[in-house]
C-alpha cells in the first residue's frame, strides 16, 4: 500500500508544498522563510489543532514559487536586427527609431564591457526609461512591443489607465483576508523571465485621489539604485527589478511628478498626414487586418482613389485608431458577405465604397 495514503489529508498537503519548494532555487533566506511557514502549520496539525491560515500559507507558497527569480531570456542586442523589426513594425518616424538605436547602441556597448570585466553585478540598463508621448491611436504602444520583439523579449503591458491604489502595484500585505501580490508580480509572474519589457501604459491616467502615492512606487520602480530591491507586499521579500527594461506611454505629462519625469526620457509621438496615413494603410494595417479575418488578397481589393475617403470617414483623426476600426468593418463585412455566398471576390471602388464604410 502507497505510504501517502495513510497520512492524514493535512500532512499530504504539506509535502505537496514542500514538494514546490523543493522544484525550484529561491533565495536561501525566502526559502527559509517558506520553511518556516510550512513547519509552524505541521505543529499545529501535529498537536489537534486546526491551523486556520492555511490556505493562505499554500498560497505565499505557489505566489514566491511562480517567480522567476533565476530565469532570464537571451538578449538580441544586433541593431542590425533591431533595425529590420523597426522598419518592418512601422512607416516613417524616422527620428523616433534612431533615438531607439542609439539607446540599444549604448546598452549593447555596456553589455559587452561586463562580460569584458567578468562582472555579474554591472547593470547596463542603467539608462533613462525610454517615454512616449501622444495622442491616441499614435503607435506608442506598437513601438514599446517592436523594441521587445527586436531584443527577444517577453513583453507586458501594465495599465495605469483609472489606477486607484499604490498597493494595486505593490501588493497588499498578508495580513488582509484578500490580500494578493502587485500588478508588477503578476507582470514577471506571466512573463516567466526576470528581464521582460514592462510596459507603464498612461501614466498620466491615475486617478487623481492616489496619484502621489502612485507616483512615489513609480520612482522607486525607475530608480536603478532602489529596484534592486523592489519589495512586494504581499511577498515580503526583495525582488531584483534591474534587469527589466521598462518603457512608458501617456497622452500628456501634465499629471506626472517631476521625481518620475526626471527617470524618462520623453520621445515625442508624431500626429500622422493624409499621405503618411495613406501609406500606412495601404501597407501596414490592411495586409494585416485581411490575414486576420481570414481574407486573401484575391477576395478583397481597394481601389487607390478609395483610400482617400477611408482614412478620413468621419473627418480628421490625428492617430490611427480610426483608420484601423474603418479598415476591420470592411473586411468584417466581405468576410459576412462571402459566408452569406453574395460573392467570392470583391474589389471596392469610389462608387461602392459607401457599402463598406462603417457609419457606428
Amino acid at each position: 500500500m502507497d505510504a501517502t495514503s495513510t497520512q492524514p489529508p493535512e500532512n499530504t498537503e504539506l509535502n505537496k508544498l514542500r514538494e514546490k519548494l523543493d522544484s525550484i532555487q529561491l533565495p536561501p533566506d525566502l526559502a527559509d522563510k517558506a520553511i518556516n511557514m510550512i513547519n509552524r502549520a505541521a505543529l499545529s496539525f501535529k498537536y489537534g489543532g486546526y491551523f486556520s491560515n492555511f490556505d493562505a500559507v499554500a498560497s505565499y507558497i505557489d505566489a514566491v514559487t511562480k517567480l522567476p527569480w533565476n530565469y532570464r531570456s537571451a538578449d538580441n542586442l544586433d541593431i542590425n536586427h533591431a533595425k529590420e523589426i523597426l522598419e518592418k513594425n512601422h512607416y516613417g518616424l524616422k527620428e523616433i527609431k534612431d533615438r531607439i538605436l542609439d539607446y540599444l547602441s549604448v546598452m549593447k556597448l555596456n553589455f559587452d564591457q561586463s562580460k569584458l570585466e567578468n562582472s555579474k553585478s554591472h547593470n547596463f540598463m542603467r539608462a533613462p526609461i525610454l517615454f512616449f508621448v501622444g495622442l491616441v491611436g499614435t503607435g506608442k504602444t506598437t513601438m514599446a512591443i517592436s523594441i521587445a520583439e527586436a531584443m527577444g523579449r517577453k513583453f507586458i503591458r501594465i495599465p495605469f489607465g483609472g489606477m486607484g491604489s499604490a498597493l494595486d502595484l505593490r501588493g497588499q500585505s498578508r495580513v488582509h483576508p484578500d490580500a494578493e501580490v502587485g500588478l508588477v508580480m503578476k507582470a514577471l509572474r506571466r512573463a516567466g523571465t526576470k528581464n521582460p519589457v514592462i510596459l507603464l501604459d498612461e501614466l498620466d491616467r491615475v486617478a487623481e485621489h492616489a496619484r502621489a502615492d502612485i507616483m512615489g512606487v513609480l520612482v522607486e520602480l525607475l530608480d536603478p539604485e532602489q529596484n534592486v530591491a523592489f519589495v512586494d507586499h504581499y511577498i515580503d521579500f526583495p525582488f531584483d527589478l534591474s534587469e527589466v527594461l521598462f518603457i512608458a506611454t501617456a497622452n500628456n505629462t501634465g499629471n506626472i511628478s517631476t521625481a518620475v519625469m526626471d527617470r524618462l526620457e520623453p520621445i515625442q509621438m508624431p500626429s500622422y498626414n493624409d499621405e503618411e496615413k495613406i501609406t500606412i494603410g495601404k501597407s501596414y494595417v490592411f495586409p494585416k487586418i485581411l490575414k486576420d479575418s481570414g481574407l486573401t488578397s484575391d477576395k478583397l481589393q481597394i481601389d487607390d482613389n478609395v483610400w482617400t475617403t477611408i482614412i478620413r470617414p468621419l473627418g480628421f483623426d490625428s492617430g490611427l485608431r480610426t483608420l484601423e476600426r474603418t479598415i476591420d468593418g470592411i473586411c468584417r463585412k466581405i468576410a459576412r458577405l462571402i459566408i452569406e455566398g453574395k460573392g467570392n471576390s470583391f474589389y471596392i471602388t469610389t462608387e461602392n465604397v459607401k457599402q463598406f464604410i462603417p457609419t457606428w
